[in-house]
């Protein structure tokens, strides 16, 4: 069973569609890019995975359940959301961040600290160095890597990223894409990631799909995005094609 699936999902505001037929599945343990250009309805389809919107038609399920059938503060809090510039609590340190969804779930204080610290160390950020610290005492790669603790530290499986490093300069962005890798490889959480980097998607990607004006424009692997004949997919590839030499 797929852990979500995508049952021709259309979504519109104010009379305007923004995704039109979306049908797709995400299977346990793989990570898949939604790729697209600014307005292609990238983010709105990640949104819909943890039920901050809904379906205009058609239907979404996750864990094999439509999302309009979860408690949708109980779904929130079981999928890791990782934003651009992390979205911490600025009034909070970094420890409190971190621990925020197990302590909202009653988690005895010292599980929520052990946690805490595992994941932090977890993620290049040693615990007595970086625990009580503000995140205006963090660099925008530190900050995000905090963001990604946060979103593990309930154990969820399923990972969402909204372009989280996209604000980043290349070579921590560059470091940040080998983190995710080396997390993804050993924690084998289900993940959707959206970008509109081409770079990245190939990199990071177990699949891609790939949105157009709403619409899915291609979804498979990136080698086989690679050899797709899509003028959407080609456009993109463009930017992978020195001087204008074949791929």
């Amino acid at each position: 069973m797929p852990e979500i699936e995508f049952r021709n999902v259309g979504y519109a505001v104010g009379g305007r569609q923004i995704l039109c037929d979306i049908s797709f599945s995400v299977e346990a343990g793989e990570t898949l890019v939604l790729l697209g250009r600014s307005g292609s309805g990238k983010t709105t389809a990640l949104r819909l995975i943890n039920a901050m919107l809904l379906p205009a038609s058609g239907e979404l399920r996750v864990a094999g359940r439509p999302t309009t059938a979860h408690d949708r503060v109980a779904l929130r809090r079981s999928i890791g959301y990782v934003i651009q510039d992390a979205g911490l609590f600025p009034h909070f340190t970094v420890a409190r961040n971190v621990g925020l969804v197990p302590s909202l779930e009653n988690w005895p204080r010292e599980k929520v600290n052990a946690r805490v610290a595992e994941l932090l160390d977890r993620v290049g950020l040693p615990s007595q160095e970086f625990a009580n610290r503000k995140p205006r005492e963090l660099s925008g790669g530190q900050r995000q890597r905090v963001g990604v603790a946060r979103a593990l530290a309930a154990d969820p499986r399923i990972l969402l990223f909204d372009e989280p490093f996209g604000a980043l300069d290349p070579v921590t962005r560059l470091d940040l894409q080998n983190e995710f890798l080396r997390l993804r490889d050993e924690l084998r959480k289900t993940s959707v990631f959206v970008t509109h980097d081409v770079r990245e998607a190939m990199r990071l990607a177990t699949r891609i799909a790939l949105l157009d004006q709403g619409r899915l424009a291609f979804l498979g692997t990136p080698a086989e995005f690679r050899r797709s004949d899509n003028p959407e997919a080609a456009r993109f590839l463009e930017v992978l094609r020195p001087d204008g030499a074949a791929c």
